[in-house]
């Protein structure tokens, strides 16, 4: 086995990488041709999520693979290899297999136990065994991992350390407040019809919201998504309540109407550019407030002056009246800071700042300009007690302020939620500026996830991980060898043949009742003396190290190379389009 993944993930790239990295459908497709069609890679997949792109291939070279299958994804992602290269990790046989089944189970996800991610190996699979890039260590490798992740969740409470990235996204837009009552009476806005759309709005119409509506570009499977809304959660969802979920479908220009109605509105489609820009959405919140959507700049500016306050004096002020100082030489002063602090006094000569000093103390300022070439110690000393005089005076030492806090102004409370699961974003960045909007995108959820507690069933997942890498690396060692032994008994058959075809060359008059014997005799005698070889060699070669018996076994029988090698191109025709579990 020589398993090699190289890719790029939420844990090693910044969002904004990923996001112009990712890939569409059809360039997964290319990707997978290109890599199956490139010299050191004999079977290919690609695993390809809203947080990470990651590139499976069977390589006999493990340098050139590497740099091959590195080159592949910076040509189909369209970002250049040498800006690429410091987010890609690469793992390789039991690592890139320990590696997958690791995110299989949800240990690698944003959010950690998150299950979607089975269902997206599943669609890897499949799309790799429709073009034929998939032979039996893939096939192996994918199939095993589904039921990794199946176990994983069916045997601890992986489940409970997170939840999908529809319902964590839903948890950060509600602020903590409990969901269900956070959503419940709500207009949701769902763009886009795929899986993941799907999802939130399966989540959204479970929590409770009054309406939901699906727009999607290509309208048949908005519609789709919207009947099955209707069918599934269109009934009370408890005794009692009455609200129904009422859901329909919009074609893709009508957002910007819909958008005015929604309260919360969740987009993921598959768009390389911006679905909801933030001028947009400013004129969506300001046609449901009647006021705009400022920046949180404007919004501290507006609260700085309804309270009334006062600006920190600048140069020239009248509150700078018979100040020493030249304010005019200090006008640049940082906002929060006062004229009187430290950055303003800072490098003035001795003289100057006791005159300073004196004077934001309340005191009288003291006559000791320095007299022109009077320097040295004696001058200092002079001024160094006239100041310690203006100090006894005033009864304290003037203080060296410290910068003004500035007051922390609390954004209005949002009139519309925007959640963002695309990859890349379909929200504008900017929309997070925006007062009276929330938005929770995958780089917010990114920084919210880092601090999730993990669940105690984390390690009993992780045992399990490290179990199944073991087992699987032993089936995989020793189906190596499974061709070898194979060819071997063939040869064994051979000489078999060979001989009783020339036992009847020498007694022809060999009844077929003793020749039916005979030959029955001599197989006896080879799988004997074959059996008991053949199944240690299997053993061994199960064992870490092991890859080395099969060689040996070739060499010690003179098995035909080109044998060993038909057995295998035979059992991979047959796992090629064995589809997945």
């Amino acid at each position: 086995m020589s398993l090699l993944v190289v890719g790029l993930s939420h844990r090693s790239a910044p969002v904004s990488v990923l996001e112009r990295a990712s890939l569409n459908a059809d360039a997964q497709l290319k990707l997978l041709q290109d890599t199956v069609a490139a010299e050191p890679a004999t079977e290919a997949a690609v695993l390809a999520t809203c947080n990470r792109i990651e590139l499976y291939a069977d390589v006999d070279k493990f340098h050139a693979g590497v740099a091959e299958l590195s080159t592949l994804l910076a040509q189909h992602s369209g970002v250049g290899l040498e800006e690429l290269t410091p987010y890609l990790y690469v793992h390789y046989e039991d690592r890139a297999v320990h590696h997958l089944f690791s995110v299989a189970c949800g240990l690698d996800s944003m959010v950690v136990g998150e299950g979607q991610i089975l269902g997206q190996i599943k669609d890897s699979l499949a799309r790799a065994q429709e073009l034929h890039t998939a032979g039996r260590l893939l096939n192996d490798l994918f199939q095993q991992a589904l039921r990794v992740g199946k176990r994983a969740h069916s045997e601890t409470g992986i489940d409970r350390a997170g939840q999908s990235l529809v319902t964590f996204g839903l948890e950060q837009l509600s602020a903590g407040a409990d969901v269900e009552r956070w959503a419940r009476g709500k207009k949701a806005l769902v763009i886009g019809a795929g899986s993941m759309s799907s999802l939130a709005a399966a989540t959204l119409a479970r929590a409770g919201v009054a309406e939901i509506v699906v727009a999607n570009r290509t309208f048949e499977r908005a519609e789709r998504l919207a009947l099955l809304l209707e069918e599934q959660y269109g009934q009370r969802l408890s005794e009692g309540d009455d609200t129904d979920v009422l859901a329909r479908a919009v074609p893709m220009d009508a957002v910007p109407g819909e958008l005015t109605r929604a309260d919360v509105a969740v987009s993921c489609t598959g768009a390389t550019g911006l679905v909801l820009t933030a001028d947009s959405v400013a004129a969506t919140v300001e046609g449901r407030t009647g006021a705009p959507a400022v920046g949180d700049t404007a919004v501290r500016e507006t609260a700085v002056r309804e309270a009334g306050e006062t600006p920190l004096p600048g140069a020239g002020s009248a509150a700078d009246e018979n100040c020493p100082l030249d304010l005019s030489s200090v006008s640049s002063v940082p906002s929060g800071f006062s004229v009187m602090g430290e950055a303003a006094v800072a490098g003035m000569d001795a003289a100057t700042l006791e005159q300073h000093g004196a004077w934001a103390a309340g005191g009288t300022a003291v006559d000791r300009t320095r007299e022109p070439g009077r320097t040295g110690p004696e001058a200092d000393a002079e001024l160094i007690g006239a100041l310690a005089a203006t100090a006894t005076r005033v009864g304290r030492i003037p203080e060296r302020r410290r910068p003004e806090p500035v007051a922390e102004v609390p954004r209005p409370e949002p009139v519309l939620f925007l959640l963002d699961l695309a990859m890349p974003r379909d929200v504008d960045a900017a929309v997070h500026r925006l007062a009276g909007v929330r938005l929770v995108d995958i780089e917010s959820l990114a920084d919210a996830s880092a601090d999730a507690p993990m669940a105690a069933d984390v390690d009993m997942v992780r045992r399990i991980v490290a179990d199944e890498v073991a087992a699987f690396g032993a089936a995989q060692r020793a189906a190596h060898i499974t061709p070898t032994v194979v060819a071997l008994r063939s040869m064994a058959a051979d000489v078999v043949a060979g001989e009783i075809a020339r036992l009847e060359g020498r007694l022809p008059g060999l009844d077929d009742k003793h020749r039916a014997e005979i030959t029955q005799t001599v197989k006896r005698v080879v799988d004997k003396l074959l059996h008991a070889p053949t199944v240690r060699v299997k053993q061994l070669a199960a064992e870490p190290g092991g890859a080395g018996y099969a060689d040996a076994l070739r060499t010690l029988f003179d098995l035909d190379q080109e044998t060993v090698a038909s057995v295998s191109r035979a059992e991979n025709s047959t796992e090629k389009n064995r589809g997945p579990a």
